[in-house]
């Protein structure tokens, strides 16, 4: 019996150590399969990696803007031939060349706005390079700064005043394009005649008459590229200068837009109004429009009344019936 006990407990234990080598093997097979798996999912991984690289390399691909040697801003000749104007138009080409949403908006919009702003300047005998000016000031929209500038031109509310215009509760005609406009040439024509410049008169719109006249007066230069101004105005110019290499050339810089995409222009009747409104939505619905529409093409609206006791003459833009949907399909 006790015989019998040990070649038994012999065998069990022959027994365990086969078992346990042929879980040994079986790991190890397991785990060298793991590892080549493993190996061949890196080096797919990496490869892919590496086909994204490159694809995203070539797609996103840029090249430097090449400058004109010879560019004219306001009819004014710009000196390239110097470093610093060469180099300031540069940064400012740059950005305005990869700042493509925006950029895509500015042609847009001027599809609709340049026919308004064009014929103004023109009939107040300033160039037409300035309607870039408007671009720089506000991207062509009712915008507001920081200091209060509001509307396409950005009008202060003491210069708005000084050149026509009426701001108050219920109106700010800075919000009126067409006037706005014409304040803008106002002011422009007579820093012209005061500076014999159109570049620095345009300098003067961003830093003011007094912020150009100290400058012009301590410096002894008068143009605008010999004269060391701060961080805004000194970019001012040559911001308006890249905006229009871009938007008389786009495809030049990148930029292909259809016609179809471009914002069309809106048929509109005017309407005189010499007394007040006591309702702007029942005065909207009389003329088939919504309140909506009313604000969106008469944004110098600036209430939602417009008491009007000295009976002034104001113009109202309506737009004509169906023009909401047929500006872009027909009926």
């Amino acid at each position: 019996m006790e015989k019998e006990t040990k070649v038994n407990g012999r065998k069990m234990v022959r027994n365990l150590f086969f078992g346990s080598a042929i879980i040994v093997v079986l790991i190890v097979v397991f785990n060298l399969f793991s590892y080549s798996q493993r190996n061949n999912d890196s080096t797919d991984t990496n490869k892919m990696e590496h086909f994204d690289t490159v694809k995203l390399q070539n797609v996103n691909m840029n090249f430097a803007v090449a400058l004109p040697d010879s560019l004219y801003f306001t009819g004014e000749r710009v000196p390239m031939e110097n470093f610093d104007v060469r180099e300031s138009l540069d940064k400012e080409l740059l950005k305005v060349t990869f700042w493509h949403s925006e950029m895509f908006l500015y042609l847009k919009r001027a599809n609709r706005y340049f026919p308004v702003i064009e014929p103004i300047l023109k009939k107040n005998g300033i160039p037409d390079d300035f309607k870039y000016i408007c671009v720089t000031e506000s991207g062509l929209t009712d915008a507001v700064s920081p200091a209060k500038a509001e509307g396409f031109w950005q009008f202060m509310v003491p210069t708005a005043k000084q050149y026509g215009l009426e701001v108050s509760d219920e109106v700010d005609e800075r919000y009126n394009l067409k006037k706005a406009t014409n304040a803008a040439c106002k002011y422009l024509k007579s820093k012209f005649m005061k500076f014999g410049s159109w570049t620095t008169a345009a300098a003067s719109y961003n830093a003011g008459s007094d912020g150009i006249d100290d400058r012009v007066e301590y410096q002894k230069e008068k143009s605008y590229y010999d004269l060391a101004l701060f961080s805004e105005t000194s970019r001012y110019v040559f911001r308006a200068l890249a905006i229009k290499l871009v938007m008389e050339n786009p495809a030049k810089y990148g930029f292909v837009v259809n016609k179809k995409d471009l914002y069309p222009a809106i048929d509109v009747k005017e309407i005189e109004v010499d007394s007040s409104i006591t309702d702007m939505i029942y005065f909207a619905q009389n003329q088939e429009i919504n309140y909506k529409m009313l604000k969106m093409f008469n944004p110098w609206l600036r209430a939602h009344q417009l008491t009007n006791k000295t009976k002034k003459k104001y113009i109202l833009e309506i737009p004509e019936k169906g023009a909401r949907s047929k500006v872009y399909f027909s009926e």
